[in-house]
């Protein structure tokens, strides 16, 4: 067979013994993560429940150890995080705290922040709570003034579904920032 009048056939060469697709081969964990799946429970607990103060996650994310990869971790996590009952997700509210200001923060900002926090426990009746993890430093002040502002508008049902959203989200930052380097 001819490839039009000025090209040659190429015949292709032989593939015996070689694959198109390379094997897949399985990496062991990074170190972090090799310690956390072989660690004592009650010690992988106090690990957890520095990420997220739940102990219904924490417990959901330990029993299902060991993991290959910090992406089927953070899989795990997300997935306890969404089946998280109004009443596991009260405890880990009961232990957030206002997101710290930067050290260089006017005092201005710090009475912005303190009444929008007031108003927002007042209605709510827990800590706010939003993962800054995407956000830069120097925007961070007036991401979480909006933040506040704009969820205190929510009704009860409507910022139970966000306030979960963002303990799922801290949860998950927090377990990235505690494995660094172990495959992210």
């Amino acid at each position: 067979m001819t490839r039009g009048s000025t090209l040659p056939a190429h015949p292709l060469s032989p593939l015996s013994g070689c694959l198109a697709i390379p094997a897949q081969t399985r990496t062991s964990p990074a170190p972090l993560l090799d310690g956390f799946n072989t660690a004592p429970v009650d010690e992988v607990h106090r690990t957890l429940l520095a990420c997220l103060r739940s102990l219904s996650w924490a417990h959901r994310v330990a029993d299902h150890r060991p993991y290959p990869t910090l992406d089927a971790l953070l899989a795990a996590s997300d997935e306890a995080a969404y089946d998280l009952t109004w009443g596991d997700l009260a405890e880990a509210l009961a232990a957030e705290t206002l997101p710290a200001l930067p050290e260089d923060a006017y005092g201005a900002a710090h009475t912005a922040l303190s009444a929008a926090h007031a108003a927002y426990e007042a209605r709510f009746g827990h800590a706010f709570v939003i993962s800054l993890a995407a956000v830069p430093p120097d925007e961070r002040l007036d991401y979480v003034l909006e933040a506040i502002r704009s969820r205190l508008a929510n009704d009860r049902d409507d910022e139970r579904v966000v306030a979960a959203e963002e303990l799922r989200r801290l949860g998950r930052a927090r377990l990235v920032s505690r494995f660094r380097g172990a495959g992210v």
